[in-house]
């Protein structure tokens, strides 16, 4: 067993202090040290936590995720289409529920098999963590090394692993939100690529934009190829979480997070980990067509669901129903005045402009442009 602060400790000095994760009974002593002595964000799941830790890396944090070797699976979309496309580095503690030879749960059984294999299907380079400090440290060092080599690097934890850490009170947050509007006229259904553009006319030198997978980072890199944008290319359901990494990491920018309706279905429980911890330069904007658009235009379930309703209750501060385009400059150019969690609901036509082309760089090219215009 190993001593958690002093584990903890190293991990500073290395410069690893931004943390996100879910539960597992086996990493509880890390997960209460990382509340208590560091930044910690609680995910809903396991892939959004992978997914804020790559907007803190983006940002420029040393980010580490936590989470037990069941949620692995839930973290496969971001591992291997977010983390391995953009070459974005985290570091991972990963529990060894159903450790082969050790009695356990029968959920975790098949799991506790194929943990390290499923790592090395990923890509990912991995150790068993060790039980010796002495050990631990030069571990630690060559996961440091990857992680400054733009690799992610992820530690199996055994069962016993970490000294216990008590968990300190803190009081939970409640935001009481300041506005939600609702429909009162008619949609004017403006396209995709009209709303974007009204996006991409109102950035200037501080404003991120992080663009949905699909049709809509393609739209956006059609209608400018600026620096300060990131396409996603994968992990479906994860723009407003990297977009929430992003915004807790670096308050003195604006972050614009563009989703698609298919998309934040995939992954809604991120609209309460963002009302809860609630950066006021974050606003996500959802773009409704009602279909996925990207995969041939097969219906979603959006049109029974209200939106504004649902982030308004998970804590966004405000939460609009735009009616048309020139709403929409009007509350982009509100918040950047007076900047709360904002949350702007749109309902566009469907379909997308035609012949649409792909960004020509490389994700990971994309994500490097980014952050030497983070740090300009």
């Amino acid at each position: 067993m190993i001593s958690t602060s002093v584990f903890g400790t190293q991990l500073k000095k290395l410069g690893f202090q931004f943390y996100s994760g879910v539960p597992c009974s086996y990493l509880k002593h890390l997960i209460n040290y990382a509340i208590n002595e560091c930044e910690y964000v609680a995910a809903a799941n396991e892939g959004e936590a992978v997914a804020i830790a790559a907007g803190a890396s983006i940002a420029g944090n040393k980010a580490v995720v936590l989470m037990q070797n069941s949620g692995l699976a839930n973290a496969v979309s971001p591992l291997t289409s977010l983390i391995h496309p953009f070459k974005i580095p985290v570091l991972g503690f990963v529990s060894f529920r159903g450790e082969p030879g050790f009695p356990d749960e029968p959920q975790h059984e098949l799991m506790g098999e194929i943990t390290p294999a499923l790592l090395n299907t990923m890509k990912i380079k991995w150790e068993y963590l060790s039980f010796d400090f002495v050990e631990v440290k030069k571990q630690l060092q060559r996961a440091n090394q990857a992680v400054e080599n733009n690799e992610s690097y992820f530690f199996i934890v055994k069962k016993g692993t970490f000294e216990p850490v008590k968990l300190l009170e803190k009081s939970m947050k409640n935001f009481t939100p300041k506005m939600k509007s609702e429909q009162v006229t008619t949609n004017e259904l403006p396209s995709r690529y009209e709303a974007l553009q009204v996006v991409n006319s109102l950035k200037d030198n501080d404003t991120i934009q992080v663009a949905a997978t699909g049709k809509t980072g393609r739209e956006l890199y059609e209608i400018e190829d600026a620096r300060n944008n990131f396409y996603m290319v994968g992990s479906m359901g994860c723009v407003s979480s990297i977009g929430l990494g992003l915004a807790l990491s670096r308050n003195e920018k604006t972050i614009i997070t563009i989703d698609g309706d298919g998309a934040l279905l995939m992954r809604m429980g991120n609209l309460a980990t963002n009302g809860y911890y609630c950066p006021a330069n974050l606003l996500h904007i959802l773009l409704d067509n009602q279909t996925h658009d990207s995969t041939g235009g097969q219906h979603t379930v959006s049109h029974n669901i209200n939106f504004v309703d649902i982030a308004s209750s998970c804590g966004y501060q405000n939460s609009i129903h735009v009616h048309n385009l020139n709403e929409l400059e009007t509350y982009i150019k509100q918040w950047k005045s007076d900047k709360k969690l904002t949350f702007l609901y749109l309902k566009i036509a469907k379909g997308s402009k035609k012949n649409l082309g792909r960004p020509e760089m490389k994700p990971y090219e994309v994500k490097e442009r980014l952050q030497v215009f983070l740090d300009d």
